[in-house]
């Protein structure tokens, strides 16, 4: 499976096409909850996080520590975005 950087990166990836399928881009999301694994993974989420969302287009975060997103999953995510 991949690493956090890598699961990250899919995970924003896949958000960056569904933003697009309905109107919006990654400069209109609002906020984030990321739910994580491991909290001590968060500077590699935050790498590629920060390489994703411009700064003056950085959304609201909560992270949150959870118990288990299944077999090899280390995030999950909701995002809430405008429309363009």
């Amino acid at each position: 499976g991949l690493d956090m950087a890598g699961q990250t990166r899919d995970v924003l990836e896949q958000l960056d096409a569904l933003l697009r399928r309905h109107g919006s881009d990654r400069n209109r999301v609002l906020s984030t909850h990321v739910f994580v694994t491991d909290l001590s993974l968060r500077p590699a989420m935050n790498e590629v996080w920060t390489s994703f969302f411009a700064p003056e287009h950085m959304p609201a975060r909560a992270t949150i520590g959870v118990a288990d997103l299944g077999p090899g999953v280390l995030l999950e995510m909701t995002a809430v975005a405008a429309k363009a």
